[in-house]
């Protein structure tokens, strides 16, 4: 078996060549073109808002396969979780078929969706966007690691996330959870507040000490307080351990 990206696949079956995918893989591979009838059948499909894929066993067309994306339950709760957060403007790209990905983003609560995409179109689409600012890319296949390398940001979904989103990825979320997005963001943005306190600490309390030693302060309460100035960093920062996402983002719910 042979993946075409972003495509399509091709296998060996008793002999005949099998290919499964998008009506653009045909036009691609040999073989003879779609008929008007395997056309029709695949726009008809596309209009109820099913991603299609076609099938042929050698020079024989068998069918035409049409599929829905449903969205996870959580999809809603974890964008209205994200716009709490300060998330205002989420954006779906997708190879799926542009009226699939506008039926999602409509019921999950995105503001755009770009469809019908390649992995190469959704690197110049990050790219477009990096010109307005940062971008944080979410993925878990094959066909978004480009783009994920090519955001601020690449966020990959641990559990469900090939190996080489997860390689490509900035940050791994371990659990096949979008609840955890939030939470990542909350803890990175906890994180980077402990961090400028523990400086603020230090710094502060090198700059008392020089002159206070240099007044008189003797070398042992100098000592002291340098080292319990250390102790309250590490102590700061083992907050994080305990850290929960605030209760009205963990308690809010989408109708």
């Amino acid at each position: 078996m042979k993946s075409i990206t972003g495509r399509g696949i091709q296998a060996s079956v008793e002999g005949d060549l099998v290919h499964i995918g998008k009506d653009d893989l045909f036009a691609e591979v040999d073989g003879p073109p779609l008929s008007d009838s395997v056309r029709s059948i695949v726009e008809s499909l596309e209009q109820n808002g099913r991603t299609t894929m076609i099938v042929r066993r050698g020079e024989r067309y068998l069918g035409v396969i049409g599929l829905m994306d449903t969205p996870r339950e959580a999809s809603k709760r974890t964008i209205a979780r994200l716009r709490e957060l300060g998330i205002k403007r989420m954006i779906m790209i997708s190879g799926d078929n542009q009226q699939v990905a506008d039926a999602v983003a409509k019921e999950v609560g995105l503001d755009e969706a770009r469809g019908d995409l390649m992995p190469e179109d959704k690197v110049a689409e990050i790219k477009k966007l990096q010109s307005e600012g940062g971008v944080a890319m979410v993925g878990d296949g094959v066909n978004d690691a480009p783009a994920m390398a090519s955001a601020s940001v690449g966020i990959a979904m641990g559990a469900a996330g090939s190996d080489v989103a997860l390689e490509t990825a900035d940050v791994a979320l371990m659990a096949d959870n979008l609840d955890q997005l939030p939470l990542a963001i909350g803890l990175s943005r906890a994180t980077r507040r402990i961090i400028r306190q523990n400086l603020w600490m230090s710094l502060g309390m090198v700059v008392f000490l020089v002159p206070a030693t240099i007044l008189g302060l003797n070398i042992g309460p100098a000592v002291a307080l340098h080292e319990g100035s250390t102790l309250v960093v590490v102590f700061n920062a083992l907050r994080l351990l305990a850290y929960q996402p605030p209760l009205r983002t963990m308690n809010s719910d989408v109708a």
